[in-house]
Protein backbone atom coordinates (compact mmCIF):
# COMPACT_ATOMS: atom_id res chain seq x y z
CA UNK A 1 0.00 0.00 0.00
CA UNK A 2 1.84 3.15 -1.30
CA UNK A 3 0.69 5.87 1.40
CA UNK A 4 3.80 8.11 0.33
CA UNK A 5 3.22 11.05 2.14
CA UNK A 6 0.94 12.38 5.34
CA UNK A 7 0.94 15.58 6.18
CA UNK A 8 -0.49 16.90 9.49
CA UNK A 9 -1.29 20.61 8.37
CA UNK A 10 -3.42 21.39 11.40
CA UNK A 11 -5.32 19.90 14.60
CA UNK A 12 -8.20 19.49 12.33
CA UNK A 13 -6.46 18.87 8.61
CA UNK A 14 -4.44 16.22 7.05
CA UNK A 15 -2.85 15.77 3.49
CA UNK A 16 -2.59 12.18 2.07
CA UNK A 17 -0.67 11.41 -1.24
CA UNK A 18 -0.12 8.07 -2.57
CA UNK A 19 2.17 6.97 -5.02
CA UNK A 20 0.47 5.01 -7.87
CA UNK A 21 2.40 1.59 -8.58
CA UNK A 22 -0.34 -0.98 -8.45
CA UNK A 23 -1.80 -2.42 -11.49
CA UNK A 24 -6.04 -1.59 -12.06
CA UNK A 25 -6.57 -5.10 -10.32
CA UNK A 26 -5.07 -4.96 -7.28
CA UNK A 27 -6.43 -1.23 -6.64
CA UNK A 28 -9.66 -2.17 -7.13
CA UNK A 29 -10.24 -5.85 -5.89
CA UNK A 30 -9.99 -4.95 -2.03
CA UNK A 31 -12.46 -1.50 -2.41
CA UNK A 32 -16.18 -1.63 -2.06
CA UNK A 33 -17.27 0.58 -4.23
CA UNK A 34 -21.03 2.05 -4.91
CA UNK A 35 -22.41 1.11 -8.49
CA UNK A 36 -21.96 4.97 -9.83
CA UNK A 37 -18.44 4.62 -9.06
CA UNK A 38 -18.36 1.17 -10.40
CA UNK A 39 -19.77 2.09 -13.44
CA UNK A 40 -17.64 5.39 -13.58
CA UNK A 41 -14.32 3.77 -13.35
CA UNK A 42 -15.31 1.14 -15.86
CA UNK A 43 -16.59 3.90 -18.37
CA UNK A 44 -13.20 5.37 -18.71
CA UNK A 45 -11.08 4.95 -21.47
CA UNK A 46 -7.30 5.34 -20.17
CA UNK A 47 -5.82 2.88 -17.32
CA UNK A 48 -4.23 5.40 -15.67
CA UNK A 49 -7.08 7.01 -14.84
CA UNK A 50 -8.77 4.54 -13.57
CA UNK A 51 -5.70 3.70 -11.77
CA UNK A 52 -5.81 7.40 -10.08
CA UNK A 53 -9.77 7.44 -9.47
CA UNK A 54 -8.79 3.94 -7.86
CA UNK A 55 -5.87 5.05 -5.39
CA UNK A 56 -8.28 7.96 -4.20
CA UNK A 57 -10.65 5.41 -2.93
CA UNK A 58 -7.68 3.95 -0.96
CA UNK A 59 -6.91 7.48 0.36
CA UNK A 60 -10.32 7.70 1.43
CA UNK A 61 -9.75 4.55 3.28
CA UNK A 62 -6.37 5.70 4.74
CA UNK A 63 -8.77 8.18 6.66
CA UNK A 64 -11.22 6.36 7.36
CA UNK A 65 -14.43 6.64 5.00
CA UNK A 66 -15.17 4.68 2.30
CA UNK A 67 -16.69 4.91 -1.20
CA UNK A 68 -20.04 5.22 -0.05
CA UNK A 69 -19.62 8.38 2.18
CA UNK A 70 -18.25 10.17 -0.84
CA UNK A 71 -20.79 12.19 -3.34
CA UNK A 72 -20.27 15.18 -5.99
CA UNK A 73 -22.42 17.87 -6.06
CA UNK A 74 -23.99 19.51 -9.50
CA UNK A 75 -20.89 21.12 -9.78
CA UNK A 76 -18.30 17.85 -8.93
CA UNK A 77 -17.22 19.44 -6.36
CA UNK A 78 -16.46 16.20 -3.91
CA UNK A 79 -18.53 16.33 -0.01
CA UNK A 80 -18.03 13.46 2.45
CA UNK A 81 -21.60 12.52 4.42
CA UNK A 82 -20.46 13.51 7.97
CA UNK A 83 -19.62 17.42 6.90
CA UNK A 84 -16.12 17.24 6.84
CA UNK A 85 -14.64 19.08 3.44
CA UNK A 86 -12.51 17.16 1.18
CA UNK A 87 -10.47 17.82 -2.29
CA UNK A 88 -9.36 15.52 -3.98
CA UNK A 89 -6.57 15.65 -6.87
CA UNK A 90 -4.48 12.80 -9.24
CA UNK A 91 -1.77 13.37 -11.44
CA UNK A 92 0.16 10.69 -14.09
CA UNK A 93 1.23 8.49 -10.86
CA UNK A 94 0.41 10.41 -7.85
CA UNK A 95 -2.94 11.32 -5.86
CA UNK A 96 -3.90 13.34 -3.16
CA UNK A 97 -6.64 14.36 -0.64
CA UNK A 98 -6.92 16.94 2.09
CA UNK A 99 -9.34 16.66 4.45
CA UNK A 100 -10.87 19.20 7.01
CA UNK A 101 -13.22 20.79 9.08
CA UNK A 102 -12.91 24.25 7.09
CA UNK A 103 -12.84 24.58 3.50
CA UNK A 104 -10.00 23.28 1.57
CA UNK A 105 -8.09 22.43 -2.20
CA UNK A 106 -5.31 20.31 -3.39
CA UNK A 107 -3.66 20.21 -6.71
CA UNK A 108 -1.07 17.77 -7.68
CA UNK A 109 0.92 18.85 -10.88
CA UNK A 110 3.76 17.47 -12.96
CA UNK A 111 6.45 19.94 -13.74
CA UNK A 112 6.42 20.26 -17.43
CA UNK A 113 7.60 22.86 -19.83
CA UNK A 114 4.48 23.52 -21.51
CA UNK A 115 3.49 25.51 -18.71
CA UNK A 116 6.03 28.75 -19.81
CA UNK A 117 3.90 28.29 -23.02
CA UNK A 118 0.23 28.81 -21.28
CA UNK A 119 1.88 31.34 -18.52
CA UNK A 120 -0.17 34.25 -19.99
CA UNK A 121 -3.87 32.48 -19.11
CA UNK A 122 -3.04 32.00 -15.90
CA UNK A 123 -0.63 34.93 -14.43
CA UNK A 124 -0.68 38.16 -14.45
CA UNK A 125 -0.01 39.79 -10.72
CA UNK A 126 2.83 37.83 -9.74
CA UNK A 127 4.63 38.18 -13.46
CA UNK A 128 5.84 40.78 -11.41
CA UNK A 129 7.93 38.41 -9.20
CA UNK A 130 8.87 35.84 -11.80
CA UNK A 131 11.57 35.78 -13.55
CA UNK A 132 11.38 34.01 -17.14
CA UNK A 133 15.21 32.86 -17.11
CA UNK A 134 15.35 31.89 -14.43
CA UNK A 135 16.67 28.39 -13.66
CA UNK A 136 13.38 27.86 -11.40
CA UNK A 137 11.09 29.33 -13.77
CA UNK A 138 8.72 26.17 -14.22
CA UNK A 139 8.64 25.09 -10.81
CA UNK A 140 7.46 28.45 -9.93
CA UNK A 141 4.80 28.81 -12.39
CA UNK A 142 3.69 25.17 -11.42
CA UNK A 143 3.68 25.96 -7.54
CA UNK A 144 1.18 28.89 -8.53
CA UNK A 145 -0.81 27.09 -11.15
CA UNK A 146 -1.63 24.58 -8.41
CA UNK A 147 -2.61 26.98 -5.86
CA UNK A 148 -4.97 28.86 -7.98
CA UNK A 149 -6.58 25.15 -9.07
CA UNK A 150 -6.61 24.85 -5.15
CA UNK A 151 -8.13 27.88 -4.84
CA UNK A 152 -10.97 27.22 -7.95
CA UNK A 153 -11.67 23.70 -6.21
CA UNK A 154 -11.84 24.89 -2.79
CA UNK A 155 -14.70 28.38 -4.41
CA UNK A 156 -16.11 26.14 -6.66
CA UNK A 157 -18.06 28.95 -8.35
CA UNK A 158 -18.30 29.49 -12.36
CA UNK A 159 -17.00 32.29 -13.74
CA UNK A 160 -14.28 32.61 -11.31
CA UNK A 161 -10.83 33.02 -13.67
CA UNK A 162 -6.91 32.21 -12.42
CA UNK A 163 -5.55 35.21 -14.22
CA UNK A 164 -8.17 38.02 -12.84
CA UNK A 165 -9.59 36.85 -9.65
CA UNK A 166 -6.57 34.83 -8.18
CA UNK A 167 -3.16 36.20 -6.38
CA UNK A 168 -0.52 34.84 -5.26
CA UNK A 169 2.36 36.47 -2.81
CA UNK A 170 5.83 36.08 -3.90
CA UNK A 171 7.20 33.24 -2.56
CA UNK A 172 10.87 30.87 -2.20
CA UNK A 173 10.24 27.49 -3.39
CA UNK A 174 12.63 26.37 -0.41
CA UNK A 175 10.01 28.23 2.30
CA UNK A 176 6.83 26.00 0.52
CA UNK A 177 4.42 28.13 1.95
CA UNK A 178 3.12 31.52 0.77
CA UNK A 179 -0.43 33.75 1.20
CA UNK A 180 -2.75 33.90 -1.90
CA UNK A 181 -5.94 36.00 -1.97
CA UNK A 182 -9.05 36.09 -3.91
CA UNK A 183 -10.35 38.92 -5.22
CA UNK A 184 -13.95 38.16 -6.49
CA UNK A 185 -16.95 40.71 -6.37
CA UNK A 186 -15.58 43.22 -4.70
CA UNK A 187 -15.17 40.91 -1.98
CA UNK A 188 -11.13 39.55 -1.33
CA UNK A 189 -10.37 36.59 0.82
CA UNK A 190 -7.06 35.49 2.04
CA UNK A 191 -5.93 31.91 1.95
CA UNK A 192 -2.64 30.21 3.38
CA UNK A 193 -1.04 28.02 1.15
CA UNK A 194 1.64 25.52 1.25
CA UNK A 195 3.62 23.47 -1.19
CA UNK A 196 5.94 20.83 -1.96
CA UNK A 197 7.98 18.90 -4.18
CA UNK A 198 8.56 15.58 -4.86
CA UNK A 199 9.57 13.22 -8.20
CA UNK A 200 9.05 15.94 -10.76
CA UNK A 201 5.72 16.51 -9.53
CA UNK A 202 4.33 19.65 -7.02
CA UNK A 203 1.40 19.27 -4.95
CA UNK A 204 -0.36 22.36 -3.80
CA UNK A 205 -2.90 22.74 -0.90
CA UNK A 206 -5.14 26.01 0.28
CA UNK A 207 -6.82 26.21 3.55
CA UNK A 208 -8.58 29.51 5.13
CA UNK A 209 -6.87 31.96 7.37
CA UNK A 210 -7.95 31.41 10.68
Amino acid sequence: MPLYKSITVNSQTTVKIWKIEESYEELIAPLDLKPQSLERVQGMKSELHQRGFLSVRHLLRAFGYTDQELFYDDYGKPHLKDGNYISITHSFTFSGVIISDKEVGIDIEKQRDKIGIIAKKFVDYEFNYLNSTAENYIRKLTVIWGIKESLYKLFATPGMLFREHFLVIPFMLQDGETIAWIDYNDKKYRYNTAFLEFDGFTCAYVVPNE
